[in-house]
């Protein structure tokens, strides 16, 4: 299975991209032996920028036919890691070719992300900034992988 961020936004160098980055190599890394062929992040171009359609559009370009689509939002279902890592894994196992995590832009995403999301996903109650949501999230599927693995990263 192929696990895809995509992100509303570019960060550029940044401390969060670089951190972003970070995770996502370790995560891909040490996916391979579990069968995730890849773990990448696509960064979104919406135009006009800000535009809730455009974005939407955006996203869905940058996600394949087949994906599970899980958005990231407020109001979504609060997993554990160890949820997360067993979505993964069941995902993989019933033969998903992909996953696609959707970060929307600055203003949300449009109703029509939310109804074709498969999933929602919340880090809490908390309005979190997108540079972190993306680390983040990037940081969850590491820490998924390395408990699928039980490797020592994950404690508990």
């Amino acid at each position: 299975m192929k696990i895809i961020i995509a992100a509303v936004g570019r960060l550029r160098d940044s401390p969060e991209a670089a951190l972003a980055a970070d995770y996502v190599q370790r995560a891909a890394a040490q996916g391979r032996q579990l069968g995730f062929k890849s773990i990448e992040i696509a960064e979104i171009e919406a135009k006009p920028p800000g535009d809730p359609r455009a974005e939407a559009a955006a996203l869905y370009r940058a996600t394949p036919d087949d994906a599970r689509k899980i958005l990231l939002d407020e109001r979504g279902a609060e997993w554990t890691s160890r949820q997360l890592a067993e979505k993964l894994a069941r995902w993989r196992d019933d033969g998903q070719a992909n996953a696609v995590f959707w970060i929307g832009g600055a203003d949300g995403v449009s109703q029509s992300v939310k109804d074709n999301a498969d999933e929602k996903l919340a880090f809490g109650r908390q309005t979190w900034p997108h540079r972190l949501v993306r680390v983040m999230i990037c940081e969850q599927i590491y820490r998924a992988v390395t408990i699928l693995c039980s490797t020592p990263y994950h404690r508990g």
